[in-house]
């Protein structure tokens, strides 16, 4: 399942979001989008689990959790719609 993660710190890498879901369940991908100009973090991301049970545990478990100073908001990543 493909989880979309907001409110992300600037100071947050992927390799941090991908420790904070594996210890949930396995993480098959992890990717923090970037401003296309500036390279830095937009503030929001994606985490693909291989378990859906293991992905609604972590929404459970990692909304609200306080993560670089700022409290991550966890849901379902909806899927992509033609045009933007």
């Amino acid at each position: 399942m493909n989880l979309y993660v907001s409110n992300i710190s600037q100071t947050v890498k992927a390799d941090d979001l991908r420790s904070l879901f594996q210890g949930i369940g396995n993480v098959t991908s992890v990717k923090i989008i970037g401003d296309k100009y500036t390279g830095e973090s937009r503030g929001f991301g994606f985490v693909d689990m291989s378990n859906d049970n293991d992905a609604l545990e972590a929404i459970k478990k990692l909304t609200n959790a306080e993560v670089g100073g700022k409290r991550l908001v966890v849901s379902k990543a909806r899927e992509r719609t033609s045009g933007y």
